[in-house]
């Protein structure tokens, strides 16, 4: 059997070795095409208000922010409730879209809502797409932070990150807060 020059072990644990080194290329291309946008929300109402707007009243957030969601419809499921299945509407980029989202978890002390999307025009560009909502109290002072989090695969390297759709919910979260605020 021969030697490998450079280890100066048999050739044959090189090529085992060989798979391996591809599986790890393949995942790096996979890898590219995912992606992780995160942002932060200072906002004055509380945690309190802001997620059971988010989380159990969804179906009200149009009221606030009409513009931008035009509706939000109870699919299947009770509002509040992970499971449940909603079909949102909303503008992006001057266009009219639409989600058909599952809610995946919903945590009352932490304050976190983790939404699904199963079907619609996102599912045109990405392969899967995830968003979590999670509202904390500020460090200091009144008032709290809403931190959005947006987890995707691309369908291909062609498609573009969606920061529009980041912009979109940091927009959408500021209607909320200025609506749960506004003087009666």
């Amino acid at each position: 059997m021969a030697s490998s020059a450079r280890t100066g072990k048999p050739e044959d644990d090189v090529t085992k070795k060989l798979p391996h080194v591809q599986r790890t290329i393949t995942s790096t291309k996979s890898l590219a095409l995912t992606g992780k946008l995160e942002a932060d929300v200072e906002i004055k109402a509380s945690p309190e208000q802001f997620y059971d707007m988010v989380a159990n009243k969804p179906h009200l957030v149009p009221h606030a922010c009409n513009d931008k969601v035009q509706g939000c419809d109870l699919h299947e499921g009770e509002w509040g409730k992970v499971g449940t299945i909603i079909i949102r509407r909303y503008v992006l980029d001057g266009k009219a879209k639409q989600t058909k989202e599952v809610i995946e978890a919903l945590d009352p002390d932490k304050k976190l809502i983790i939404a699904k999307v199963m079907e619609g025009d996102v599912m045109e560009e990405y392969k899967s797409f995830l968003l979590s909502i999670q509202v904390s109290p500020r460090s200091e002072g009144s008032g709290s932070v809403v931190h959005l989090t947006l987890e995707y695969e691309k369908l291909h390297q062609g498609i573009d990150h969606p920061q529009t759709m980041l912009q979109l919910i940091k927009d959408v979260s500021n209607d909320i807060d200025a609506h749960l605020t506004k003087p009666n």
